[in-house]
Formats: structure tokens, C-alpha cells, sequence
């Protein structure tokens, strides 16, 4: 079996590192276009820019009927009867009044596609894998609470948390403090310590769900339970499933057609603390929560990211999770795609997972954090080179169009990443600079700004559909705050173009330039700060 591990440092040959330099060179070259094209052809760069104005203002009108349709199937998601609609599931008929009408086409699928080889619903059981560093308690245990909170037969859930050893003695205490008062709600719960020095893994997540993985490997064998009947989600510290996010995932689950080639990604919503991060920080997590919510609605370019599930089956085939990047979550997508030769899918779960916005004990720092947070999500663009290496220069069953076609949509994304928020906001003004007094070009030159800055405000209007939508998901507003705190959350807007460049191109430009030197970006734990009666979702549980 071929190696899907992402190779070592220094076992990186020339090929590699060009791909790994390759983002980087493209984004400058982007960048860098408005300018050359300025100067050299003020007609050539006033076509690229409204071409490329007006791809955006058709693709912000495309993202706005997303995020709409995507509320409206989250808003339904979360009230279905979903243990009723197992029950129908498990005896494949389609009983359960009040339920849309894909309920019941979706059974007769199952009856007639996969009536042998099914799992049924009362034979899945859940591994919850919540990984933490130095978090407090005051951060943790609302999370084993969420999955406490679920509308779902605990005795079928199995809780790992999944500590560091580098955490010291007291996280270690916590762990094994909140196994011993809440774990003999599960069917199983334990406390697995991830050593700090072992060798060849980097600092971060991976390392550590990956070693919690292979314990409770060991664990089901001896149970003799059946790894494709057990889903495993991991979660960060501050991850709070929605109360139908399991009935939902075992669901789905059950009526896919090959649930060993597939992974489940629920809705990341970052809600938890929304009213007591900085303001712009709450552009940023609400901006980022419908992003998500898009997502969900686009399957082909959804990945695994943050919280997701994996049948256990499927982690034991790919060794659970890489332990040399710090963007696990995003890496197994194409880990098991290309341990799978392509046949792999990732299917959204329209429930919420919620968690926490950046927040830190001062203003400054939570600045700091936040990008820290998103310069890390940003270096999922060292998959390029790892895709290229799998894709490419490894023999692989794949063909080559589909290979082919999930390189250049990788490279776009991360393209689009680093240059769009600039290019949309500055790219009109190299032209003018250069040639507003020339007697040729000058009408051009001083026109193009103001072409730019119509189209502009008009693609602005998906602010007023991200402005609503923000307003609908809010969590209740904490007694502590005043009725003005509510405005703020409409005023706060304004801060969007500061956040888009700073907290989205030059983070994304950030990793991009660290990977073409060859300067690796290590692991920081986002830091978590909680206020006292602070906002979370046990409203949202309810």
C-alpha cells in the first residue's frame, strides 16, 4: 500500500518544493498584474479588472442565494424528528408524519440500492474525540455537556478526551476530573494523554486525535465492535454539537450507498461567545460562519474543516489523521481521497457545530490571535505540493481529468484567498496614478476608479443579506449587555474591507510567502478567554 503521508522536511525533493513555491509566485504575479498592466497597456488593465469585477459581481450574487438557501436548510435541519426518522430508516419504511418529502424517496433509495450491505441505524455508534491543550475548565466542560445536551441514546456515544502531556499536571487532572462526572453517561469515556516527544510529529492537533484514534482502536477490537459501525467526530475544546447534529450524522450515515468512502461535515457556526468578542472579530466569525453555511450547499468543494466525522473504518485505512501538518482536518480530505483513488465524498450535515470567535484577555492580543488563527487555516495551501506529489509523481488509479481538475480548483481557491479582497479594492488605481493627465489615456484612467467603485457597491448588497442573516443566528443577548450593544452589531459592518485584506489576503499571503522559503509554520493554540455569564449556546441546545 503507497504512502499517503505527507513526506518529511528534508526528504522534500526539488519537485516538491517547486509546487510548494508555486502559490506564492502566482499571488505576487496576480498582484502585481493591475500594475504592470497600468503601465505598460491602460486598455489591457481596464479589461482585466471589470473582467475580473464582474466575475466577482456574479459570483457575490451566486454566494448571496447560497447563503440564503443554506439558512432556510440549516433552520429546517435543526427541527426535523430525526429519532423518528431513524426509526423509519431502520425498517425502511417511511412512517413519520410531518417529514419532507426526500424522507421518504430517500428510504425507497436505500430499499433499493443498498438493501444487504446497509448499516442500520441502531447498530452506529459515536466516538467524540475533543482535543485540548491548556484550555480551562470553563472551556471544556461546556463542551462534554453540548454532546450531554444531544437528542441522542448516550449509551451509544464513546467520549475520548484527548489531552497533551506539554498541558502539564493540572489539564491532566481537569481530564480525568471530567471523565469521572460525566462519564458514566456514555457507553464508554476515557481520558488518553498524547505524549510530547514523539518522534517525527509536528505540535498540533494531529498528533494528538491520532493517538487518542489508535487507543480506541484498540478499544472496539476488544469489544469486538465493528469499526465501520462506529463514527468518530472530533472536536476542538470550544466545539458544541447542535442537539440534532447526531441524529442527523447517523442519518446520513446510514442512507449513503458507500459510507466507508465518505466523510460528514456539519455547519461550523461561530456563535458561542459572538457578543463579547471585539467587533471585529464578530465580522470575521460571522463572515466566516456563512462561508460555511455556502459551503455546505457546494459539494464539490466542500472539505473536511474543524469538526467533521469519519467512520472509524475509514480512519484505520488511512492511519487516522496526518501528524506532520498543522491543518489535520483539511488534510484528510485529500488524505483519503487518495488512499480511496478519488472514490470519497464529503457529505454536509446541515446542523451546527458552535464555536467560540477569537477572544483573548485584551483587545490587542485577541487582534494578534485572530490573525494567528487565520494564517493557520491559510497554510492548507501546503496541500497543493501534497497534491501534486500524490497526483502526479506517484502511480495512483486516478484519471487524469479528475486529478487534473482538483489541482487547479485547489490552487484557485488559495489563489483567490490571497488576491481577491486587494484586487477588488485597489486594482482600479495603478491606471490612474500612471496616466490621469495623459492626453490619450487620461478620460480612461479617470474613469476606471469610478466604474470600479459602481460595481463595487452594488456587489455591497450581500452585506445586507450577511447583516440579516448574522441578526437571525444571534445567540440571546446576555443580561450584562445594553439594549446598544445590539447596534453595534449592525454598525460593525464598516470594519469588512479592514478584516477582508488584513485577516484574509495578508494571512493568506503570510503563509503563502513562509512556504516558498521553505520557512515551515508551527502550531499556536489558539488562545480562549471566557467572561464571566458569558454568552454560549445553551439556548441554542435547547
Amino acid at each position: 500500500m503507497r504512502s499517503i503521508e505527507i513526506p518529511q522536511p528534508e526528504d522534500r525533493d526539488w519537485k516538491y518544493r517547486l509546487f510548494e513555491i508555486l502559490p506564492g509566485v502566482l499571488t505576487y504575479t496576480i498582484l502585481a498584474l493591475p500594475v504592470i498592466l497600468g503601465k505598460i497597456s491602460p486598455k489591457l488593465a481596464a479589461y482585466f479588472l471589470v473582467a475580473y469585477l464582474l466575475l466577482w459581481f456574479i459570483r457575490a450574487v451566486g454566494l448571496d442565494i447560497r447563503s440564503l438557501q443554506g439558512w432556510r436548510t440549516m433552520k429546517q435541519h435543526k427541527t426535523l424528528p430525526w429519532r423518528q426518522m431513524l426509526m423509519d430508516l431502520e425498517v425502511l419504511e417511511p412512517n413519520t408524519k410531518k417529514t419532507p418529502k426526500w424522507h421518504a424517496r430517500n428510504i425507497r433509495r436505500v430499499a433499493r440500492n443498498i438493501p444487504h450491505t446497509r448499516i442500520k441505524p441502531s447498530e452506529v455508534y459515536h466516538a467524540v474525540i475533543i482535543a485540548f491543550y491548556n484550555e480551562s475548565r470553563d472551556v471544556v466542560e461546556p463542551t462534554v455537556q453540548s454532546v450531554l445536551a444531544t437528542a441522542f441514546d448516550h449509551k451509544k456515544i464513546i467520549l475520548i478526551l484527548a489531552y497533551e502531556e506539554r498541558g502539564g499536571p493540572e489539564i491532566e487532572k481537569m481530564a480525568h476530573d471530567l471523565i469521572k462526572d460525566y462519564g458514566d453517561n456514555f457507553y464508554y469515556a476515557e481520558a488518553i494523554k498524547h505524549p510530547g516527544n514523539i518522534k517525527g510529529e509536528v505540535i498540533g492537533k494531529g498528533g494528538n486525535v491520532t493517538f487518542a484514534g489508535r487507543r480506541l482502536q484498540e478499544y472496539l477490537e476488544k469489544q469486538e465492535i465493528d469499526p465501520l459501525n462506529v463514527l468518530v467526530t472530533t472536536l476542538d475544546s470550544d466545539n458544541r454539537p447542535d442537539k440534532q447534529y447526531f441524529g442527523a450524522l447517523t442519518y446520513t450515515y446510514c442512507s449513503t450507498e458507500e459510507p466507508k468512502h465518505a466523510s460528514y461535515q456539519p455547519v461550523t457556526m461561530y456563535l458561542n461567545n459572538i457578543w463579547d468578542a471585539p467587533a471585529p472579530m464578530r465580522v470575521i466569525a460571522t463572515g466566516n460562519s456563512f462561508w460555511n453555511v455556502i459551503l455546505s450547499l457546494r459539494p464539490h468543494l466542500l472539505r473536511n474543516f474543524s469538526a467533521h466525522a469519519q467512520p472509524m473504518a475509514a480512519l484505520i485505512d488511512t492511519d487516522f489523521w496526518s501528524v506532520r501538518t498543522i491543518v489535520e482536518d483539511g488534510h484528510q480530505y485529500w488524505r483519503t481521497w487518495f488512499r480511496y483513488d478519488s472514490k470519497y465524498d464529503v457529505y454536509p450535515i446541515f446542523v451546527p457545530i458552535y464555536q467560540d470567535a477569537v477572544l483573548t484577555n485584551n483587545y490587542r492580543r485577541t487582534l494578534k490571535m485572530q490573525f494567528i488563527q487565520v494564517r493557520r487555516w491559510a497554510w492548507g495551501v501546503s496541500d497543493v505540493a501534497y497534491f501534486a506529489n500524490q497526483a502526479f509523481f506517484k502511480i495512483n488509479n486516478i484519471p487524469l481529468h479528475k486529478r487534473l481538475s482538483k489541482f487547479l480548483r485547489l490552487l484557485e481557491g488559495h489563489l483567490s484567498w490571497s488576491t481577491a479582497p486587494l484586487i477588488l479594492l485597489l486594482a482600479a488605481y495603478p491606471v490612474f496614478f500612471f496616466h490621469t493627465s495623459s492626453p490619450t489615456f487620461g478620460y480612461l484612467a479617470n474613469e476606471l476608479p469610478q466604474v470600479a467603485s459602481g460595481l463595487q457597491r452594488v456587489a455591497m448588497v450581500g452585506i445586507l443579506v450577511s447583516l440579516f442573516l448574522s441578526m437571525r443566528a444571534l445567540p440571546p443577548k446576555p443580561e450584562r449587555y445594553k439594549r446598544h450593544r445590539t447596534i453595534w452589531m449592525v454598525v460593525q459592518w464598516v470594519y469588512l474591507p479592514i478584516t477582508s485584506i488584513i485577516y484574509s489576503s495578508f494571512a493568506a499571503i503570510y503563509s503563502q510567502t513562509r512556504l516558498m522559503f521553505g520557512r515551515y509554520l508551527g502550531f499556536i493554540v489558539t488562545e480562549k478567554a471566557t467572561k464571566s455569564q458569558r454568552t454560549d449556546v445553551t439556548e441554542l441546545l435547547k
